[in-house]
């Protein structure tokens, strides 16, 4: 068979280059901002300032008899405050500690009239892990999950004293990091919250349905170290 040496070599040398080219294209494309796999640097902290709003997801109480004989009680939206300090395993897990502070106004009503009651505080600390995929171009989705306790307690506007328990946390994140450097990221996360307990009033009434869990919003920035 006869066999065009140079035409060979050329082939050969075409395909190496191919190769060579396609091999690092992984890293560069991520350090060039294109699509990767995994979401962070191992061995780095991530450091979170976040606030926004938190939305309760249904009425407060269905039985609130014990307060002035109203039929119901209601929790408005409230101001949300989250700070959160994580460290990388590999380039995808992250653990770490979130803490979260919530305030909602409550109200209890019925046919006639409604009385705003005062003010629920709730603090959770949430040991929290973090999952983040893929880095897509300067942005980086990520989900999370924590297991904590909520540390609840109320501010009174009429005589009546309400005292909630506290609470099982169990909150469930998604979120994206949109990179601005490489130490820094403004940051959106949407979040469910658990918050179901019960409540004393006046150290007489027991309400067994006191449930503040919520949907929060929170906006702000992470920093990388």
């Amino acid at each position: 068979m006869n066999i065009n040496r140079p035409l060979v070599r050329l082939a050969i040398f075409l395909c190496l280059g191919m190769v060579s080219g396609l091999e690092p294209n992984g890293p560069a494309q991520a350090a060039d901002g294109h699509q990767s796999l995994g979401g962070i640097q191992p061995r780095t902290w991530i450091l979170g300032a976040r606030a926004g709003f938190a939305v309760p997801t249904q009425s407060l109480s269905h039985d609130v008899v014990g307060i002035a004989g109203f039929d119901r009680g209601s929790a408005m939206i409230g101001p949300l405050v989250n700070v959160q300090a994580l460290y990388s395993l590999n380039r995808w897990f992250l653990l770490g500690l979130m803490v979260e502070w919530e305030r909602h106004d409550v109200d209890v009503e019925d046919r006639r009239l409604s009385l705003d009651v005062g003010s629920q505080h709730t603090v959770s600390v949430l040991p929290t892990l973090e999952l983040r995929p893929v880095t897509l171009g300067s942005f980086v989705p990520y989900v999370n999950m924590s297991f904590g306790v909520n540390v609840n307690s109320f501010s009174e506007g009429i005589s009546t004293e309400i005292s909630p328990s506290n609470t099982f946390a169990w909150r469930l994140g998604w979120g994206v990091d949109y990179l601005i450097s490489r130490h820094l990221a403004l940051n959106a996360e949407w979040a469910y919250k658990r918050n179901d307990g019960h409540a004393h009033v006046n150290d007489r009434f027991r309400i067994n349905d006191w449930n503040l869990s919520s949907f929060g919003f929170l906006f702000g920035v992470r920093a990388f170290f």
